[in-house]
């Protein structure tokens, strides 16, 4: 048998603060770790395989063979499995062979905290001496004020394998590629941070990367953990923040991944109702074992660590709060007080997101959660899940069920558009268009758009600068903000041939355009997430589909005025909240987007006419399908 010697990282310390789920950095003690001891280089490995008998690292570098370089395991019952093992060296590839004292059932499984994983479809993990390069200093000291809650956060929400291709290759770009045309791009389109749906490493493609096997290493599909780190240096650079999909609710079955890891079920629940996803056909995190806690909790930690990460979008949260998500009547049990909370996922999240703002403030968590849980925006001081900000899902639904309505019938839905407002403060939220709404036949957000052709661009300018007025941070899934047609492929790329078109740029203008707005103005952002941000001046003139709203900051406000219809009003008066001169910051309907380029007020003096409960008003021609946005002068 080959030489296995005897080495830990692990103190007693660090043995206790695992076994109690508190060990919030295990990625520094698990895994495969390149170093020299006693003079000898080699790798030392670590695997928790509590229920093993025997566990073998196999590799390039013993042929695969088992039993060549046993693992030994430890006194204290932790089950982990740990050695060092002389020659093994940076790039050799390697499993575990793990015999299981449980029905003698032989696991082969990837490293769960490898660093790197071969390319897809190949599955074997990578022994890798990660070796960052940074430069991003500026930005690291200046991004508690670029992530702040009273900033601009407007997200480009971008899958790296279908963002562009390199055509005469028939590839997908690099990380190095991306860092050059991507973050130009995000750049001059004005957004504050890039969202990348999951860059951890996923056996399947259709996926999406929501069906994780390397939880602590980029996928090796566009280059090395470096490149990745590259890509986010380049981000931070020119000034965007880097918001990461992170997917602690499932995990698939595939044989090298974390599934009956060790012959049992180590990382996901025993109880079917409770470990398995019928949606996903994927396992679900056992969120009361103690070190499956610590699992998950040192890899929401490491990426914002080893990565410089500036927000975890947390995926599928509802999924995770509710024993009955997706399951019928029998289908599930409910916890020890008789509801449908999961009080073990509940408990997980609000100790995620405390390890989270404890160790790095400076960043944010949001949570893509579709229900009325309360507080999951709230501290977890006052009773909350602590999340910094939740996705708005229910103003997503609701508006796009109101736009893709002829504006005919708009005038019998207006509720449907102004509903959100009776909630909007009730959580930090942030208003998606995402991914999810541009597959499975629902069309492209253009695409759900009515009437003809200018009418569907005319209609898209005004959705996008109806959602950059509304309270809130707003995240684009990409090829939105150019009018992309096509459903969006996971395998393709999207049609940048369409931006050379007029009415393509135009929107691709107006969307550079609301970003600028939303960063110049600091009514948009500064009290986004208070009531005390937003008045309405009007939202009851249904028969001709206008609304009109004010946004507040703390020494300034913006007048929207919104018409949902391609009739144009030529004397739409609204009342004001002062009598101050007013210039016009932002018409949808303006050439440079290719819009019908009606001509409205560009300045004007409220009038001491009272309308709407206010002492001054003023009368404006509103552009058909438009939105005006008004300043006051000081």
């Amino acid at each position: 048998m080959a030489e296995v010697i005897a080495h830990s990282r692990f103190t007693d310390f660090d043995i206790d603060l695992f076994k109690s789920g508190k060990h919030y950095r295990l990625y520094e003690k698990f895994g495969s770790h390149v170093m020299t001891l006693n003079g000898v280089e080699g790798t030392y490995f670590a695997v928790w395989a509590p229920s093993a008998k025997s566990v073998s690292v196999i590799g390039d570098f013993n042929f695969w063979t088992e039993n060549e370089h046993q693992l030994q395991v430890r006194w204290d019952r932790s089950g982990i499995w740990e050695g060092f093992i002389p020659g093994v060296k940076h790039g050799a590839t390697y499993k575990y062979k793990i015999q299981s004292s449980h029905n003698n059932i032989v696991t082969e499984k990837a490293d769960p905290y490898a660093r790197r994983y071969e390319h897809p479809p190949r599955t074997a993990s990578v022994v890798y001496d990660y070796q960052p390069n940074w430069n991003d200093q500026k930005w690291m000291k200046s991004r508690k004020k670029n992530n702040a809650l009273d900033a601009p956060y407007s997200v480009y929400e971008v899958h790296l394998g279908s963002w562009k291709h390199k055509l005469e290759e028939d590839r997908s770009l690099s990380y190095h590629e991306l860092s050059l045309d991507l973050v130009a791009y995000a750049k001059e389109m004005q957004f504050t941070h890039i969202e990348f749906m999951p860059v951890m490493e996923y056996p399947y493609g259709p996926s999406w990367g929501y069906q994780i096997t390397g939880y602590f290493a980029p996928t090796a599909r566009f280059g090395y953990p470096e490149e990745f780190q590259e890509l986010v240096n380049a981000c931070h650079n020119a000034g965007l923040g880097v918001i990461l999909d992170w997917v602690p609710s499932h995990f698939p079955e595939d044989a090298h991944g974390l599934g009956y890891f060790d012959g049992t079920h180590l990382y996901e629940h025993p109880d079917r109702k409770r470990g398995y996803h019928p949606d996903w056909k994927s396992l679900i995190f056992n969120y009361g074992r103690n070190e499956v806690k610590s699992f998950l909790i040192s890899n929401a930690l490491f990426w914002l660590d080893q990565y410089h990460i500036d927000g975890l979008r947390v995926d599928a949260v509802a999924s995770m709060l509710f024993l009955d998500y997706s399951r019928e009547e029998g289908e599930w049990d409910p916890n020890i007080y008789g509801g449908r909370e999961n009080l073990e996922a509940i408990a997980f999240l609000k100790e995620m997101n405390e390890a989270v703002y404890h160790n790095y403030p400076d960043t944010q968590t949001i949570a893509e959660e579709s229900t009325s849980f309360p507080m999951v925006s709230a501290p977890t001081s006052v009773g909350g899940l602590g999340f910094g900000m939740k996705w708005m899902m229910g103003w997503m639904h609701d508006t796009l069920e109101y736009f893709k309505k002829e504006p005919i019938y708009r005038r019998h839905h207006q509720d449907d558009l102004t509903f959100s407002m009776t909630y909007a403060f009730t959580e930090n939220f942030m208003l998606p268009l995402s991914h999810d709404e541009v597959v499975y036949g629902k069309s492209t957000i253009l695409g759900r758009m009515p009437g003809d052709d200018w009418q569907k661009f005319a209609n898209l300018r005004l959705l996008f600068s109806y959602m950059f007025t509304h309270p809130g941070g707003k995240l684009m899934m990409m090829g939105s903000e150019f009018g992309q047609h096509e459903e969006w492929n996971f395998n393709g790329s999207l049609d940048w041939h369409l931006t050379q078109y007029a009415p393509h740029q135009g929107i691709q203008e107006v969307v550079k355009d609301l970003n600028k707005l939303y960063k110049n103005e600091k009514a948009l952002y500064e009290k986004q997430f208070s009531i005390e941000g937003f008045e309405w001046i009007s939202y009851e003139d249904h028969e001709n589909s206008v609304i009109s709203y004010i946004r507040k900051g703390k020494n300034s406000h913006l007048v929207v005025v919104c018409n949902m219809t391609p009739v144009v009003r030529n004397h739409y008066r609204i009342g004001l909240p002062t009598n101050k001169k007013y210039k016009l910051l932002f018409n949808s309907d303006d050439a440079k987007y290719d819009g019908s380029n009606f001509k409205v007020k560009k300045t004007f003096t409220a009038q001491e006419t009272e309308w709407h409960h206010r002492k001054q008003s003023v009368a404006l021609r509103l552009p058909p399908l438009g939105v005006l946005v008004y300043g006051g002068v000081q």
